[in-house]
């Protein structure tokens, strides 16, 4: 059982309490993680005024943070355990976000969902986005924390690579998935879509549909052993195991929403890289989020 030993938790510039502080709160305390805060603020007018008086702006700047620190600190006091929190003076920009969270080596980074309109989109790759595929750690992204301690919980796995059913990435899913069911007292449930399949040297599933009968049945009695095998291996009930058919991403958000998961666990990408089945899968969710969103980095 994978064991989570570093939180970090990606703290809004606003001085506001969201969803995101009480479920990093919750995991850390459940799992006996230390948890490590940290906020990005950047105040364009002191830096400007720096250039006049560098000393003056210094003495404002520290003076600023110091604000912030202190709230920041009042918030870490609350949640007790192994806490310690961080004000970074630098702008929230991708960039700067995305150094920080790889340098810091965290097991696990969480932060609050930020919905961007598509066009937005359209012109700039928004901040949850760039994390989902360039952050190092697994990633979760919280809509709402009614349970901070969640109690349900979705693992969506991809069965499309046949030559790593019953390994890889769909082990690492659940392994991490299983540490905060039993670390939370959550119930488990495992999803899979069936009928796509990766044919061939593609890197993009098909729909098994499109096959020859023979070879489709073949891959989808593949596919379903290697779903019950990895139910068993983590001890999930029959009534708790849902092999479903259609769009994939489609499939989960309405699951999901129907049944009032806490948490949806998937796949960031499959381990061969490349724009992968359940990659695009977690990005696709991301614009229509039906719960908060726990992504797995393929181990390297």
């Amino acid at each position: 059982m994978q064991k989570l030993k570093r939180i970090l938790l990606i703290v809004p510039t606003e001085m506001t309490r969201t969803p995101a502080f009480d479920r990093a709160q919750a995991l850390a305390c459940a799992t006996g993680a230390s948890l490590h805060m940290v906020a990005f603020d950047y105040v364009q007018a002191l830096a400007v005024a720096g250039l006049f008086d560098h000393e003056a702006m210094t003495r404002a700047r520290e003076g600023y943070l110091q604000v912030h620190r202190h709230w920041l600190e009042q918030q870490a006091r609350l949640a007790g355990g192994q806490v310690t929190s961080e004000v970074v003076w630098a702008k929230a920009s991708p960039g700067h976000v995305l150094d920080y969270v790889n340098d810091f080596h965290a097991d696990l980074v969480v932060k609050d969902i930020h919905h961007v309109p598509a066009l937005g989109r359209a012109f700039h790759q928004p901040l949850d986005w760039r994390l989902l595929r360039e952050c190092e750690a697994h990633f979760h992204l919280v809509t709402e924390a009614r349970h901070p301690n969640p109690l349900k919980i979705l693992v969506a796995i991809d069965l499309s690579h046949l030559e790593e059913l019953t390994q890889g990435v769909n082990e690492q899913v659940l392994e991490l998935a299983s540490t905060l069911a039993a670390s939370c007292g959550a119930r488990l449930h495992l999803l899979s879509i069936s009928n796509w399949s990766v044919v061939g040297d593609t890197s993009t599933s098909v729909s098994t549909l499109s096959l020859n009968e023979s070879l489709r049945d073949a891959v989808n009695d593949a596919q379903e052993e290697a779903f019950e095998v990895l139910a068993s291996r983590y001890g999930i009930d029959g009534h708790r195991r849902h092999l479903l058919t259609g769009i994939p991403h489609a499939v989960i958000e309405r699951f999901a929403q129907q049944n009032e998961f806490d948490i949806v666990v998937l796949g960031a990408s499959h381990a061969r890289g490349g724009d992968m089945f359940i990659g695009s899968t977690a990005e696709r969710l991301l614009n229509h989020p039906p719960c908060s969103l726990l992504v797995v980095q393929p181990l390297a």
